[in-house]
This record gives C-alpha cells, structure tokens and sequence, in this order.
C-alpha cells in the first residue's frame, strides 16, 4: 500500500512544485513559447476537463471537491482491496495523485492552474498540467491492463 500512496504523493509533488514555479514565472494569461508546437501558459481552470462548467455561476468548485474528496477515498479502497493487482494499483496511484494535486488548487486557489498549451496547425489543445497528465496516463494504463488477457491459473 505504502508504495502506491508513494507513487500518488510524488504525483502530488511534481504538479504542485511545477504550477508553484509557473505561478511565480507567468503572469495571468501570459504565453511562452517553448517550441513550435508548445506554449507555457498561466490559466486558472474553474471547471473540469475541458474547461466543462467553467462558465458556471460558482457552486461547480464546491461540486468538483466533493467529487475527488469521494473519488480519492475510493481509489484508497480499491488500493487496499486489490493490492496484488500491480498495474491496475499503478493507474489507480496516478489517478490518485493526479485527482489530489487538482483538489489541492480548487482549496487553496480556487481553480486549478493549467500550463501546458500544445498546438499544431492553427488548432490547441485545451492547457492542461502534471495532474491531468497523471490521470490520463492512469486512465490510459487501466484501460490496458482491463484488455490483457487473464494470466492462465
């Protein structure tokens, strides 16, 4: 257990310390181009992927806590509860981390700081930090291993 909970809290660590730096380097709104297919931006996200329900008259930060308080609580069980399950416990690690380190900017910020802008072509993708990338790589990860095939008992 304490090696998954180690996997979340360095989740938590890297996007925290990174959306620190980034605050402290980029005004509000700011862009950096980094390379040609990448800015560093300073967005603060008050909805969900995608900016979904950004535009909302406030209740969604209240909504979106509860959702990774019980989220988060959640995973820890299933950590528990399937702990011999080694890449199932990694994708639910990185969910974790990634689900906190978002939560720990709704409390203390009010909105999650988002920084990273790819684009090609005219077309940008939606900025996004290290926690968004922890759980989709956590998404992508339990997806995978729900479509290996069962070890032979």
């Amino acid at each position: 257990m304490s090696r998954w909970l180690g996997i979340a809290a360095l989740c938590i660590v890297l996007d925290q310390a990174s959306k620190y730096f980034i605050t402290q380097w980029l005004a509000d709104g700011c862009s950096v181009e980094i390379a040609a297919f990448l800015n560093i931006v300073l967005v603060h996200n008050t909805g969900a992927a995608f900016s979904f329900l950004a535009g909302a008259a406030g209740w969604q930060r209240g909504f979106f806590i509860g959702i990774a308080v019980i989220a988060s609580v959640w995973i820890v069980f299933l950590l528990r509860r399937q702990a011999a399950e080694t890449m199932f416990c990694l994708a639910l690690s990185l969910i974790l981390g990634g689900a906190l380190g978002n939560l720990i900017d709704r409390v203390w910020v009010g909105a999650v700081v988002d920084f990273l802008d790819f684009h090609a072509v005219g077309w940008h993708w939606p900025a996004f930090n290290v926690a968004d990338s922890a759980i989709t790589c956590g998404a992508v990860l339990m997806v995978w291993d729900s479509l290996r095939a069962p070890s032979k008992s």
